[in-house]
């Protein structure tokens, strides 16, 4: 895109030179001299948009080594757990890394990142009409819900981690915790039981049991599940040929994360993001839900020292540089999975890892992140 506008500058700005030149020739002499001054100005101009065009792809070659240099040097990482960093810039592939033996073909678990996908499903739901209010009741798509804590619950507060109800992933004795609903042979009962904490929409409370409600509601509401409707409305679209979406021990599709992708996979979300739901000319997601889903909504810093805003599963942070801050929105999964989507760059940086467990993991990926953004801007 760069090459195209030195081409189109240049030769505009010849072509006033020609103008120029002819209109300052003598009467008779004008039309004779027209052509020989425009002859003499074009060689010109095409030698000049030439030496323009190399100038701007030797700019682009070293920033494009900066890049592969930045992602190749975390080979050496002492830990044997990070699988891949994938940068997209302009609708290209620029950078491709593997790392440990991984390659195109793997597919990696990249957890709560899933979360982000299922408020991508949620957003074509609600397209497609499927879904008519974000501020409908739950119990209006799982009728069995109805009396209970769950069920009258806004799926606006599920999107957001404000349910209300006693669900805390910090917490592992709250009554709604993963590892609780993870070993229930029934989750949809157990579902029913947890109990109310707070009054819904007041109080930020990470947690898996929103996504996974919101895997149920899209199920419900589509009629088809929520894995099928991703294969079809989600996958397909996007040409994502190699995935698998976990069930739990009832059958029922986690919403909340267990999604296996390959690093090609994970990347195109992030490039149908950055191009508000578009990919390949299809709007696959419509720009209102990307915007409404990634718009930061309120302050999470206070407890997630990587973002500081969070939206419906997306999160958004900012990166401070000389020419002006750079903002970012991200799903994030454990072990380090990450899709960062960046406006301003128009860049996507996936980066997949199973360092799960392990607090580095994250630390990691945001370390590459920064890394590869300081090749872009100056950093402050």
């Amino acid at each position: 895109m760069l090459k195209f506008y030195v081409f189109l500058s240049g030769i505009l700005s010849f072509n006033v030179l020609v103008q120029r030149e002819a209109g300052g020739c003598f009467g008779v002499l004008r039309p004779l001299l027209n052509k020989h001054v425009k002859l003499r100005v074009y060689r010109i101009a095409i030698f000049v948009v030439i030496a323009l065009c190399a100038s701007c792809s030797s700019v682009e070659d070293t920033e494009i080594a900066d890049l592969q240099s930045v992602v190749k040097n975390f080979e050496n990482d002492e830990h044997a757990d990070l699988i891949s960093v994938t940068v997209r810039q302009n609708g290209k592939l620029v950078v491709e890394q593997f790392y440990n033996g991984a390659d195109e073909r793997t597919l990696v678990d990249v957890r709560s990142a899933g979360k982000s996908v299922t408020s991508l499903l949620f957003g074509i739901a609600l397209d497609q009409g499927a879904i008519k209010s974000i501020h409908d009741p739950v119990e209006k798509y799982w009728p069995e819900s109805q009396g209970s804590a769950v069920g009258s619950v806004q799926l606006l507060d599920l999107l957001t981690m404000r349910s209300g109800l006693s669900a805390d992933a910090d917490d592992p004795e709250s009554p709604g915790h993963e590892d609780k609903l993870d070993a229930s042979h029934d989750p949809l009962s157990f579902l029913m039981t947890v109990p109310v904490a707070e009054k819904p929409g007041t109080r930020y409370r990470y947690n898996s049991l929103a996504a996974y409600v919101t895997g149920v509601v899209i199920g419900r509401a589509t009629g088809i599940g929520l894995e099928n409707f991703a294969r079809d409305n989600l996958f397909n679209p996007l040409e994502i040929k190699r995935w698998n979406w976990q069930k739990d021990l009832s059958g029922q599709t986690r919403g909340q994360g267990n999604l296996f992708l390959t690093a090609s996979g994970f990347a195109r979300i992030g490039e149908m993001v950055l191009t508000d739901g578009k990919y390949n000319d299809r709007q696959v997601v419509s720009s209102d839900w990307i915007k409404k889903s990634l718009k930061p909504r309120f302050d999470i810093s206070d407890s997630d020292p990587y973002a500081s805003d969070y939206g419906y599963y997306w999160y958004h942070q900012t990166y401070a540089a000389i020419d002006g801050s750079v903002e970012y929105f991200f799903a994030s999964g454990n072990g380090g999975n990450k899709i960062y989507v960046i406006p301003r760059l128009s860049m996507v940086v996936s980066i997949m890892s199973r360092a799960y467990g392990q607090g580095r993991g994250q630390r990691r990926s945001e370390n590459i992140l920064k890394a590869i953004l300081a090749t872009q801007t100056k950093k402050q």
